[in-house]
Parts: structure tokens; C-alpha cells; sequence
């Protein structure tokens, strides 16, 4: 019997995953640092020493590297090809990053992963630039790779871009805010997390039937994974996250806590809607503190847990299907890790 494996992601916050085979293990590191190598080298290539630093500004300081991590776990499903996993890694990881760069711009973030956002450091126009620069090196990857990767990382930006206006136009007045809500994660965040596990099945030449519940469970892994960022912007200290507490109640996105202790007649409903209608839960008001109170009290961060988990279920069920190996348990791996992060 093989004994248990694990691996931390090169530039990851802590995150192990069990493989119980060392040599998959040993894969996925390898795979990790080469990918951080071609995303190193793909920032240089700007030649212009200014957007090769704000470009790559994000590939040094630590991150989870999720997105490349599936992508090379989803290349296990097809015929071994280093070169084409590594690829796939780079590809989602690129998409990902210029993502960061908009959203950071959008939200008005002042930090990510630990150290100052490019907007805060060079303003909102570089950082907007430098993502849009960052999303032609991804298509110009992708192709590079073939019409199939095209598709997908096509697919993916119109995607991500949707979901960005969906979250800043916000629901109309017959939209329900929960339905809303899952449409707009779908978009931001959900769709890259399938993408990656679907671009490193169909390069390496999984079976459709496989690329096809990878592409579902990514779908609901990439949920859970929104609403648990979700409940930490509430729970977790900057010092842990690497991001700002509270940053989504300051400057008022609608997470699922949020909308759920709205949702009904809870007693603190009501001077919750009035904290964040009128904006004194910024970082230099007084009400961040009462409206994280409230958000634990009235049992919205519990609720939002439950919510979680059964996306989690879903994701599992999606993959029920696939050969019981060491790809399919770092699937499930992922899933506890979801459910148990706390930054």
C-alpha cells in the first residue's frame, strides 16, 4: 500500500493536498515550477522593463495557485505529456492573474496576496492595461495550443467579463439577489476553475465523458470556493488572508452572508441594511466592526457554510464517475481543503 503523499503548491498559502502516491506528487511539483518559470518568462517578454514589472507583479508573492494546480490534475485524466499539462497551467493561471488586475481596479483594492495591488501602486489605468495585456499573452497561448484551447479560453474571458458587469450593474428590481448572485460567481469565478481542469483533460486527451464531469465539478467546486472566500472576508484577519478584512463589506458587494441576513425578517436585518446603505462600515467608519457582529449573530455566516458544503457534495457526485485513482482523491482533496480553509 502506497502511504500517503502530499503537496504544497510552490507559492501556495499552505494548502496540502493527500495524493497517496508520491509519484503524482512529485508530478504536480514539477508541474507547478515549471509553470511558474513560463509565467516568469512570459512577463519579460514585454521588453519594456516597466510592463514586465507591473505585468509579473503577481507571479512572485504567494497565492494558492488553484487554478494552475487543476489544470495539471485534470492533464492525469488523459496520456501523460508534461509539456502539454505545464502549458495548460500557465494558460489558466495568465487568465486568472489579468482577472485579479480588473477586479483589484473594480473593488478598489489596496492589497492582494500580502503586498500592494498593482492599482494601488501604479493606478488604476496601468492595472487595467497591464490585465489587458496579461489576456492577449493568454490568447496568444492559447493559440499556440490549438483550436480547442482557443474555445475555451475564449469562452472563459466573455465569461469573466459578464460576470464583472453582471456584479456592477447589480440585479435589477425582478431579479431575486441570490439568483443573482450565483449567476454573477458562475461568471467570475466558477468558469476559470473548470476551464483549467477542462483545458488540461482535452490537452492531454481525456475522454469527452471526463472532460465533461470536470467541467461540472469545477463548476460547483469554483462556488464553494467564492462563498468561502466570501465568509473569510468577514472572519479572517489581514495578516492571514493577505487581503483586507471586511474589503467586500466596505465598499458594499452583495457576498452570500450579506444577502442571506437580508434575505428575511432576522432582528438584525434591519440595522444591517442601514450600516451598509449608508456606508459606515468603510475602513474609516465605525460600522465594519457592528456589522461583522451582526453577520455572526444572526447566523448568516453558518447559513452561508451550509450553502458551501452542498456545493461540495455536488462537486463530489460530478466526479463519482471517474477511475478511482490519485487524480479523482486530489479532486476530493480539494473539496475537504474548501471546506476547512481559514485564509
Amino acid at each position: 500500500m502506497v502511504a500517503p503523499a502530499t503537496t504544497e503548491p510552490k507559492g501556495s498559502m499552505a494548502m496540502e493536498l493527500t495524493t497517496g502516491d508520491p509519484a503524482l506528487t512529485a508530478r504536480l511539483e514539477r508541474g507547478m515550477d515549471a509553470s511558474e518559470e513560463q509565467l516568469r518568462a512570459l512577463a519579460t517578454e514585454a521588453r519594456d522593463p516597466c510592463v514586465a514589472e507591473v505585468a509579473g507583479h503577481l507571479f512572485g508573492p504567494g497565492g494558492k495557485r488553484l487554478r494552475p494546480l487543476l489544470a495539471l490534475v485534470g492533464a492525469e485524466f488523459g496520456v501523460r505529456d508534461p509539456s502539454a499539462a505545464v502549458q495548460a497551467a500557465t494558460l489558466a493561471e495568465l487568465v486568472h492573474v489579468a482577472s485579479l488586475y480588473h477586479d483589484d481596479v473594480m473593488d478598489q483594492a489596496r492589497t492582494r496576496r500580502g503586498v500592494p495591488s498593482v492599482n494601488a501602486r501604479w493606478g488604476n489605468t496601468t492595472a487595467v492595461l497591464a490585465g489587458n495585456w496579461l489576456l492577449s499573452k493568454a490568447a496568444q497561448l492559447a493559440a499556440e495550443l490549438g483550436p480547442e484551447a482557443i474555445r475555451l479560453q475564449s469562452k472563459v474571458t466573455n465569461r469573466l467579463i459578464m460576470g464583472q458587469i453582471r456584479e456592477l450593474v447589480g440585479p435589477s428590481d425582478d431579479d431575486d439577489p441570490l439568483s443573482h448572485y450565483f449567476t454573477v460567481v458562475a461568471g467570475k469565478s466558477a468558469s476559470l476553475i473548470a476551464m483549467a481542469l477542462q483545458l488540461g483533460a482535452v490537452r492531454t486527451g481525456a475522454p469527452e465523458p471526463v472532460v465533461q464531469a470536470l467541467a461540472e465539478y469545477g463548476e460547483h467546486l469554483g462556488i464553494a470556493f467564492q462563498i468561502s472566500d466570501d465568509i473569510l472576508d468577514i472572519t479572517s484577519t489581514s495578516e492571514v488572508s493577505g487581503k483586507e478584512q471586511g474589503k467586500d463589506l466596505a465598499i458594499g458587494v452583495a457576498s452570500l452572508p450579506v444577502l442571506l441576513a437580508l434575505a428575511d425578517e432576522r432582528p438584525e436585518a434591519g440595522e444591517l441594511r442601514t450600516l451598509l446603505t449608508a456606508a459606515t462600515a468603510g475602513p474609516e467608519g465605525t460600522g465594519l466592526p457592528r456589522a461583522v457582529a451582526l453577520l455572526h449573530r444572526c447566523g448568516a455566516l453558518a447559513e452561508a457554510r451550509t450553502v458551501m458544503h452542498a456545493r461540495l457534495l455536488r462537486a463530489r457526485t460530478a466526479v463519482n464517475g471517474l477511475p478511482d485513482g490519485s487524480a479523482t482523491r486530489v479532486l476530493h482533496a480539494l473539496c475537504d481543503f474548501v471546506s476547512r480553509r481559514d485564509h
